[in-house]
């Protein structure tokens, strides 16, 4: 078979279409990770992948990427994510703060109202309330990163089978090809694929039995402002209905939900005639229907979420009720959390049981935000602080350890996120992006132990706000892997930990 590195795969220029048209029957295509699925998950991977110099490859069956809203909500803890990994200038350009409900009634405005808290900004979290950006345009934007740092994406390519041994996963594509790869992340959706080749179950529930009509509608201008996120009555046979304004375009997303429990009409028409059945506007005010589709509310997690050399991540992995803007931002999560265990495993030496973590740190998340999502879904939950997911932590994690003692009572732990701060002229947050360990000394002179300092960048300071005195190891997704006050203990740690390939051994 003809070898065919990724580089040679694909051009690296921005693709509408497939990237590998024309290959040839039966050729191999090699790398170091496969990930399946061009969505949130499997680009934030590919770029965390891509940034660190980690050769990746991400096939996805469509002709193009994804063209519509659905997961428009971006929360904090994910703007942190895309900070570091070099859009979130884009993304704050292109999105913008959610609009203030109004509920309307009859044809008139019966009063503004908060769907959110409203928490401040802080010098910890540098971003407060969610963002809102169509799905489709944080899928460009983080495409566009991707090829910026040479990665690729190969469209119009299905994965039809997967076999894995000792050494790596071989997936095989409808066009006759296959991929080689060390690794594999199946990010292919809740329906993925990759998934039930495995025998992976997934056990879960129906959230609510009544369908949901999602679409990305432009009105006739005037007919609806965008300064309000607009709420209707339920009418006889029907459900909740809104039109959400989606900043950066022309577009509103339309939410209609079905209570007799057929299937909705989906087609322009159809479209167009909830709306005029629902709101005080005319079918005819619904000047284009650019994307539809619907869907019933359903909360499922994977019974595993790595299986060998092949990992789920995203809806492959666990699929949410869209209350509350959980599902995309635990995604990303996944992919923050996977990137640099695989990088450490492929490119340093580090232990394969590193790489163990991922499901260990992982599940017990996304089973928590499922069941945040749910009680938001059924309305015993606001969207509170929980739904920013900066509170999310790994305490419980073989890779988290304090050994202070005694713990500082509601003080910052291993485990927790760091949080941000002033470090001199500039911020914390400055010095942990990138896709290395950060090493913080703050109040103390403890030497801590020889470290690569490829793979830990180590700063000191006199004080830190949130922090307290001690050394933090700063994992390079920004949750604390070590706190501690002696420069041997961390060497112990990392010694008898999966992360021994930090320290420096010349």
């Amino acid at each position: 078979m003809a070898l065919n590195s990724v580089k040679e795969a694909g051009t690296g220029r921005a693709q509408t279409g497939p990237t590998e048209a024309g290959r040839a029957e039966g050729s191999l295509t090699q790398t170091d990770v496969l990930i399946v699925g061009a969505g949130p998950t499997g680009l934030a991977l590919a770029v965390d992948l891509a940034r660190r110099g980690v050769p990746a490859l991400v096939v996805d069956r469509a002709p193009r990427l994804f063209p519509g809203s659905r997961g428009k909500g971006i929360q904090p803890r994910t703007l942190e994510v895309l900070d570091d990994l070099g859009v979130v200038g884009a993304v704050l350009e292109a999105g913008g703060p959610a609009p203030v409900g109004m509920r309307w009634a009859g044809g008139r405005r019966q009063g503004e109202y908060r769907m959110f808290d409203e928490p401040r900004v802080t010098e910890a979290a540098p971003y407060a309330g969610p963002w809102l950006l169509p799905q489709w345009r944080t899928q460009e934007i983080l495409y566009a990163r991707l090829t910026e740092l040479g990665g690729t994406v190969a469209f119009g390519m299905e994965v039809t089978g997967l076999d894995q041994d000792a050494a790596g996963v071989t997936a095989r594509l409808a066009d006759g090809s296959a991929v080689r790869a060390a690794y594999a992340v199946a990010a292919d959706g809740g329906r993925s694929a990759v998934r039930h080749a495995l025998g992976i179950g997934m056990t879960g529930e129906t959230v609510d039995p009544k369908p949901i009509l999602v679409a990305d509608v432009r009105v006739r201008e005037g007919a609806l402002d965008r300064d309000n996120w607009h709420i209707f009555p339920p009418s006889p046979g029907a459900g909740f209905t809104a039109l959400c304004p989606l900043p950066g375009t022309p577009d509103f997303q339309l939410t209609a939900q079905f209570a007799d429990g057929g299937a909705p009409d989906t087609s322009p028409a159809g479209v167009r005639e909830a709306v005029a059945a629902r709101t005080h506007l005319a079918a005819e005010d619904v000047t284009e229907v650019r994307w539809a589709s619907d869907f019933r509310p359903r909360a499922a997690l994977a019974d595993r979420f790595r299986a060998g050399r092949v990992f789920l991540a995203g809806d492959a992995a666990h699929v949410h009720s869209p209350a509350g803007g959980q599902g995309l931002n635990t995604s990303v999560q996944d992919a923050y959390n996977l990137g640099w265990k695989l990088d450490l495993v492929l490119r340093h030496g580090a232990q394969d049981a590193l790489l163990d973590t991922y499901e260990e740190e992982r599940l017990p998340n996304a089973a928590r935000m499922l069941d945040l999502s749910t009680r938001i879904h059924r309305g015993q939950a606001r969207r509170g602080a929980a739904t920013r997911q900066l509170g999310l932590e790994y305490r419980d994690s073989p890779l988290s350890l304090d050994t202070r003692s005694p713990l500082p009572e509601g003080g910052l732990r291993a485990g927790d996120r760091a949080p941000d701060g002033r470090l001199g002229t500039g911020r914390v947050f400055d010095a942990f992006r990138g896709p290395h360990f950060t090493l913080l000394a703050v109040g103390t002179e403890a030497e801590p132990p020889a470290v690569n300092g490829d793979l830990v960048h180590t700063r000191r300071t006199q004080s830190l706000d949130g922090y307290g005195e001690g050394l933090f190891l700063v994992r390079p997704d920004g949750y604390v892997a070590w706190a501690g006050r002696s420069g041997e203990d961390l060497r112990s740690q990392l010694t008898s930990s999966k992360l021994e390939v930090l320290l420096s051994w010349s």
